[in-house]
């Protein structure tokens, strides 16, 4: 189901077809994951909407911004901090950080004031906090792999925290399909999960291969 926004600037869904499913009504609407999307109505508080639209939680109204579930659980933000509920509505994880990412492969990246520094660390489904926040930015695991970054450059670290690839890129996406589109000075290629160059830098733009096993690429001058 996509999202679609009328002219009194109100959301609702379409199928693939293109049908309106959900009528729009909703001031905010988000993607649907794990089948359920969270909306807001004008005036209400925030709400959890199954694909025929029927409401399935009704969030306390302290919950300001509330995301997608992943892996039974959802980030809301309370007081500008973050935590996590699960698919009753409760609490799973007390707000308390900065920011916070999605659970995925049993972690999330979470962000805490370290006094005048921002610094990112990861926790576990139980809120216990297994990497230690040290890394100048971080993102989800993907095929058991997370980007990170330490002195402005980004490198990846396995689920212990153990960095495997040293921090040496101006920038890079995530693992996909065991693979990551990186980039080296002005040019991109792509490494395997132990850093090897699959396919050395020399496109202006690499994404990340599908499962298709195909990338999109755009080629420079000197390309081969």
């Amino acid at each position: 189901m996509a999202i679609i926004e009328n002219s009194e600037d109100k959301f609702g869904y379409i199928d693939e077809s293109g049908k309106i499913v959900i009528n729009p009504q909703y001031k905010f609407a988000g993607v649907f994951s794990e089948g359920l999307a969270a909306v807001t109505r004008p005036g209400e508080k925030i709400e959890y909407i199954d694909k025929t639209g029927k409401t399935i939680l009704s969030l306390n109204e302290s919950m300001e911004t509330a995301g997608p579930f992943s892996e039974g659980l959802a980030k809301v933000e309370i007081n500008d901090t973050y935590g996590f509920i699960n698919k009753e509505g409760k609490i799973a994880i007390a707000p308390q950080y900065d920011d916070a990412g999605i659970f995925l492969e049993g972690m999330t990246q979470v962000r805490i004031k370290d006094g005048d520094k921002l610094k990112y660390g990861y926790i576990d489904k139980d809120g216990k906090m297994v990497i230690t926040p040290q890394f100048e930015s971080a993102d989800e695991f993907m095929d058991g792999r997370a980007k990170i970054k330490l002195d402005s450059k980004y490198g990846f670290i396995d689920k212990q925290g153990k960095i495997v690839i040293s921090p040496q890129f101006s920038e890079s996406f995530d693992f996909s399909e065991n693979s990551a589109a990186v980039k080296e000075g002005d040019a991109w290629g792509y490494i395997d999960q132990g850093g090897k160059l699959l396919v050395n830098p020399q496109f202006k733009i690499a994404l990340p291969f599908t499962p298709s096993g195909l990338a999109v690429v755009e080629p420079t001058g000197n390309s081969k």
